[in-house]
């Protein structure tokens, strides 16, 4: 189980594993925590199939969906000033030496939670898919990790909730900034993710392999690592030992 006031961090190389982000939402909503949601890569429309109903957690203030295609093109392609007259979270993208402040100040308001929102609503989660986006952005790392403190300051410490955030890798290509951002979210995170691609490529009925890492606080002990081979199915994942899928045995 995840406890309170963790940092959950997923990521993904050679393969796609948004399968954990629609894991993770589906469990917070249904844990009827207030989630705000970073939506970087994909519409609402796409995330909508992980068989709860999220147009009416949204709809009840339950999950708050930030759509970073459209503010994007909201903000590259500006129908009026209308953009100019209120801070917009994606700032950046049209004034390039600001910051990820607006962003964050957009995640802090989405969370903060009234009176009202207390007793309704469980501790607050921050969801974010995928964290690689603003990087390639062209967000210098520095940034990034900055918005992710004040984001674990508000979020995790403050309000006692969770984040989870998924990061793209390829360790082959040699990127930098990202592999300073991985790098310094694992030592955050107390529970890390990490999806890879099968070595021998395809395979119909083993889609990846997933290290489950789990990382003590306090270094007292050795973490506990755990591998597993899965399945992606249409309405879930099916996970099992490495070589014990009932295609190989």
């Amino acid at each position: 189980a995840i406890k309170e006031g963790q940092c959950v961090l997923l990521s993904e190389s050679k393969t796609d594993g948004s399968f954990l982000i629609h894991h993770f939402l589906s469990f917070f909503l249904k844990a009827q925590c207030k989630v705000c949601f970073l939506g970087l890569v994909q519409s609402f429309s796409h995330y909508s199939t992980v068989g709860i109903n999220m147009l009416q957690a949204r709809e009840k203030g339950q999950l708050v969906f930030f759509e970073g295609l459209r503010n994007s093109l909201d903000m590259l392609l500006p129908e009026s000033d209308a953009s100019d007259a209120e801070p917009q979270p994606l700032s950046f993208l049209r004034w390039p030496s600001t910051d990820l402040r607006n962003l964050f100040d957009f995640v802090n308001s989405s969370l903060s939670q009234s009176e009202n929102d207390m007793s309704r609503w469980a501790s607050p989660v921050l969801l974010i898919d995928d964290l690689s986006v603003l990087l390639s952005l062209g967000v210098n790392p520095t940034a990034v990790l900055d918005f992710i403190h004040y984001c674990r300051m508000a979020v995790c410490s403050k309000q006692q909730g969770n984040m989870v955030t998924l990061v793209h890798n390829e360790d082959d290509l040699g990127d930098e900034d990202c592999d300073l951002v991985l790098h310094a979210l694992t030592h955050q995170s107390s529970l890390i993710l990490q999806v890879h691609g099968l070595n021998t490529g395809y395979c119909r009925d083993v889609h990846g392999q997933i290290q489950l890492r789990w990382k003590d606080k306090f270094q007292l002990k050795r973490d506990h690592t755990h591998v597993f081979q899965y399945k992606v199915h249409d309405k879930g994942v099916s996970f099992f030992a490495p070589g014990t899928s009932s295609a190989v045995l």
